[in-house]
């Protein structure tokens, strides 16, 4: 990773840390729901820029964890809230696994996609049956636990606090995935998205590595969706169906692909972008998708990928490549 890197990343950083000090509650929010965005769409990209899978459905996953913290609050589950973010990656590793092992001995490419897709609708249909998890109308008034330590209380009632820890589960989970994509099973998944046959002639258990790739996906997308219940204090299905799937692939195509970082940018500049055309009622999605046509069309790599090609032009190395 070069200076310019890391000294966005640094800034990032910074900007997120002094959020609460700087700009407005609202804005304040929108950073907390974009820090959840931004692990929910690195959990998909590392599927897409490093296992080489494409799924449609990956909200179903975000959903168990949002709905499981949900209930779990909403109904006074006598479990330490700190260990929700835990409960929820396990569980999202269940049902990523299950699904895994069925849809990709039978599937691949777009019929992998299609499935995950029409099994992502079908968890959709069962919360709008079930009386309790608040049918088609979601959980709403959920409240803000109180995490109890040896050493401290944590206070989520606080807006301070409650911002800061969605911040810090965000920031280590952020952490985990960076580590795992470029450890050796990172370094696998790269091989076999490049060359599944090569890598398969090399001894690489090809299609164990993709199930393992999308049993953490999954782990981590239901640790992104366990922050959402404490902070927006609401979870519906719209969280969980087509649409919803759809934002880390927005995401990913208008930061970059290829890039682990790609995602973080463009959950940032999609935030920025609906912020920005809150007040056009009726037409904000149509400039939000005019906005994201223009940047597909100018660079199609992305932000990041348009970065590297001028810094490449400029002599100098690929920005965050790979990084």
């Amino acid at each position: 990773m070069n200076i310019a890197a890391r000294t966005g990343l640094l800034l990032l950083l910074a900007m997120f840390l002094l959020a609460p000090f700087i700009v407005h509650p609202g804005l304040v929010f929108i950073a907390g729901f974009a820090m959840i965005q931004i692990v929910f769409a690195l959990s998909w990209n590392i599927l897409f820029s490093y296992a080489g899978l494409v799924s449609f459905g990956h909200a179903m996953f975000f959903g168990i964890g949002a709905y499981f913290s949900a209930a779990a609050l909403r109904y006074g589950w006598e479990i330490n809230f700190l260990l929700a973010p835990l409960i929820s990656a396990a569980l999202g590793a269940a049902a990523a696994f299950l699904v895994a092992i069925v849809v990709l001995r039978r599937a691949s490419g777009i019929q992998f996609s299609v499935l995950t897709l029409a099994l992502s609708q079908l968890v959709v249909v069962l919360i709008g049956y079930s009386k309790y998890l608040g049918r088609d109308e979601g959980l709403s008034a959920i409240p803000r636990p109180t995490i109890n330590l040896r050493v401290l209380t944590l206070d989520l009632n606080q807006p301070l606090v409650s911002y800061y820890f969605v911040v810090a589960v965000g920031l280590i989970a952020v952490a985990l995935m960076w580590l795992l994509v470029h450890g050796p099973i990172g370094r696998a998944m790269q091989a076999v998205r490049i060359d599944p046959e090569r890598s398969a002639f090399v001894g690489v258990d090809v299609w164990r590595l993709r199930v393992i790739s999308f049993t953490l996906s999954g782990a981590f997308a239901a640790v992104a969706g366990s922050l959402l219940a404490p902070w927006a204090q609401i979870v519906h299905p719209d969280y969980v169906n087509w649409l919803a799937s759809a934002q880390p692939i927005f995401a990913t195509l208008l930061g970059g692909v290829g890039y682990f970082w790609g995602p973080v940018v463009g959950v940032l500049g999609l935030a920025g972008l609906n912020y920005l055309t809150r007040t056009f009622v009726g037409v904000s999605e149509m400039m939000i998708g005019a906005s994201l046509l223009i940047v597909v069309l100018l660079a199609p790599q992305g932000v990041l990928g348009a970065l590297r090609d001028l810094m490449r032009r400029r002599g100098g190395r690929g920005a965050g490549e790979q990084e």
